[in-house]
């Protein structure tokens, strides 16, 4: 089997799973970078036959690269992911095998904010649901559509006050908004509530929003406690990963009404949204398109091929993620 680079570059590219067009292409016509296939036994065949080649993985926070696919690849040295999020990476079987992974953080930031803020105004207002009430010809035969509530002036949670958590409160500021927040440490320099739980901070505002990293150690973080603790005024926005909420719990209440509403970018298996979510007129519901503009999307590939162009030339990643310590011994 020959060994020798298949890239220009230098190295062998494969991409796993779909990406944005525009990428996949230059992947394809400036990298002749390989795609995985889909099904098993195309996989398995592919893996058997170039797994040894590949050098670089190109992929997105939707797909990810897990244990077993890296043990196929044991040349593998970068792991490049299109997206901030990388939750669906291995991390841990990365550093054990030494393998670099990279995200996209800073560029998306705005456009995931921006979409923060407007599903908290949408699902408190209800504009999404008052749009329908009109187009279904309701409002000359069942009148004004009813009061919906202020977004101004509230209390406001966010759990993950990093990159995106920070732009929202800088958002929400400007609203009036009073800001607390919870994360796994207090940030000593912000101007904000640090809160040491999510329950507590739930407890405590009138919209909670998500902004926390997905992962393990996040995974169903806002559980029924938290949201019981948010309570029947309460709204939850989540612009962070699905995985974070309990959506079996979050549906519950809303069905119960113990909760106001919802506005939701992300979900647990997606792109499956569960039918009572969608026929609920106080949730929004959005296709993850957090960060989906003409111009993020555009500087999202930038970064990413800056990353990858960068690992083939010199072995470095431009944006690395924190990586866990090996285990020793």
């Amino acid at each position: 089997m020959s060994t020798s680079p298949r890239s220009p570059h230098g190295g062998t590219v494969l991409q796993v799973g779909p990406l944005k067009s525009s990428l996949a292409q230059i992947l394809r016509d400036d990298y002749a970078a390989y795609v995985l296939p889909d099904e098993a036994d195309g996989r398995g065949e592919f893996l058997s036959t170039h797994g040894q080649e590949i050098t670089a993985v190109v992929t997105s926070g939707r797909t990810g690269v897990d244990a077993g696919l890296m043990s196929a690849l044991p040349k593998l040295g970068a792991i490049v992911n299109f997206g901030v999020g990388y939750d669906t990476t291995d991390v841990d079987a990365a550093a054990e095998r030494g393998v670099a992974v990279s995200n996209t953080p800073d560029v998306l930031t705005d456009c995931v904010a921006d979409t923060a803020v407007g599903l908290m105004i949408d699902v408190m207002r209800q504009f999404s649901a008052a749009d329908r009430y009109v187009r279904a010809g309701r409002w000359p035969v069942d009148g004004m559509y009813p009061l919906t509530r202020q977004v101004s002036n509230t209390r406001v949670g966010i759990i993950g006050l990093g990159r995106i958590g920070s732009a929202i409160a800088k958002r929400l500021i400007a609203f009036g908004c009073t800001i607390s927040y919870h994360n796994r440490h207090r940030i000593d320099d912000s101007p904000f509530e640090y809160v040491s739980s999510a329950e507590e901070l739930a407890g405590r505002v009138d919209v909670l929003v998500v902004a926390a990293a997905g992962g393990p150690g996040t995974r169903k973080l806002v559980d029924r406690k938290v949201i019981a603790a948010l309570g029947v005024d309460g709204y939850l926005v989540n612009i962070a990963r699905g995985s974070v909420v309990d959506e079996e719990a979050l549906v519950e209440a809303l069905r119960a009404g113990r909760l106001a509403g919802a506005g939701l970018d992300v979900f647990a298996d997606e792109p499956n949204v569960p039918e009572e979510l969608s026929a609920m007129d106080n949730v929004v519901v959005l296709p993850h398109v957090g960060s989906g503009t003409v111009q993020t999307r555009a500087a999202m590939e930038a970064l990413t091929l800056r990353n990858l162009e960068s690992f083939l030339a010199t072995g470095a990643l431009v944006t690395p993620v924190p990586m866990p310590a090996k285990a020793s011994g």
